[in-house]
């Protein structure tokens, strides 16, 4: 079967074509013009999908050398997301569909994160699912392939968010993820104590923004010298890692109250590329034997790949609505 797949669903653009389970080429493009405003202005971003769409699918075609006419099915992401971009993107992908009498299937971001891992893993169930990204930061249980439970979620911002707001309090560039990451490298991850909110409570919950508030009023107190960015970035880090790793503990040891025994964890969504992370996530779940699951670095951030994926695997249900409507706040708790 050969999938078209849009992702609009904030700031980057990107398409793909896939044939069963091999990716036959993928696209992403990242808008570079929010980087000077410090984060996604929605109307720019909006703009950006509708001017880059046409030749990037030109160009995915002409590089698979694939007729869109041989195309068996279109999908694309209607949720959750900025509207504009939403719309742009399904838009497009609805066009295509209607012209060359296909189905069309809407796919939710959020799911294509939660399963991108079972795109190149074997993946052990049940499995807890965090998802971090720059508007998610949630914990879901599945029991299998198709049962999906939220078990917690951000209670304010997520965890890509705050590292791109503490950046912009830094003085550093957007994304500020890679750029608090880069300089952690040369920190102390030890010189400053942060808050760890919602650390002492029984759920999976999480919390960021007061971590946020105690840096602002850090920065406030001290000037941006290039040593005090260094041990903040270190400490942030440090700090977010203890946080994760204990909620998801914690979230082992209730669901092992339920007769629950977690197989395995899959660390989805563009935060998933911290590479200090990912080590502290090793060296605490290896010694407790419970696989630790990554998808591929393409199907990290937002991408139409993921789409594909899950459109694969949805197409077989029937689910096919030409007339779905892009919704900002979709659920993926509709799959359970």
């Amino acid at each position: 079967m050969l999938v078209f797949a849009t992702e609009t669903s904030c700031d980057e653009t990107s398409i793909c074509i896939m044939e069963d389970r091999k990716i036959v080429e993928h696209l992403i493009f990242s808008q570079e013009i929010h980087n000077k405003h410090g984060g996604v202005v929605p109307e720019l971003a909006s703009r950006e999908h509708l001017i880059k769409l046409q030749d990037m699918s030109e160009k995915l075609l002409s590089n698979s050398n694939i007729q869109p006419k041989n195309i068996d099915v279109f999908a694309a992401t209607c949720g959750p997301g900025l509207i504009g971009s939403l719309l742009v993107g399904s838009t497009f992908t609805k066009s295509l569909a209607i012209n060359y009498n296909k189905p069309f299937i809407a796919i939710n971001h959020l799911e294509g994160h939660v399963k991108s891992t079972s795109f190149n893993n074997n993946i052990k169930y049940p499995q807890l699912v965090l998802l971090l990204t720059g508007g998610h930061t949630q914990m879901y249980l599945m029991n299998e392939e198709t049962n999906i439970e939220l078990l917690g979620e951000s209670m304010d911002d997520a965890l890509g968010e705050a590292f791109d707001k503490i950046a912009k309090m830094l003085g550093l560039n957007y994304p500020g993820g890679p750029e608090i990451e880069k300089l952690a490298k040369y920190g102390d991850e030890n010189y400053f104590d942060l808050p760890k909110p919602l650390i002492n409570d029984s759920n999976c919950n999480f919390s960021f923004s007061g971590i946020k508030t105690y840096i602002n009023l850090l920065i406030k107190k001290n000037k941006l010298e290039d040593k005090f960015i260094k041990n903040l970035s270190a400490s942030f880090q440090k700090t977010i890692s203890e946080i994760i790793i204990h909620k998801l503990l914690k979230g082992i040891e209730k669901l092992n109250d339920d007769y629950i025994s977690i197989k395995s964890i899959s660390i989805v969504g563009g935060v998933a590329n911290n590479e200090y992370i990912k080590k502290k996530l090793e060296n605490i779940f290896d010694s407790k034997k419970i696989d630790l699951y990554y998808p591929l670095k393409e199907m990290k951030n937002d991408n139409a790949a993921m789409i594909a994926w899950v459109c694969m695997q949805n197409y077989k249900t029937g689910d096919n609505d030409i007339l779905f409507k892009p919704n900002p706040r979709m659920s993926i708790l509709k799959n359970k």
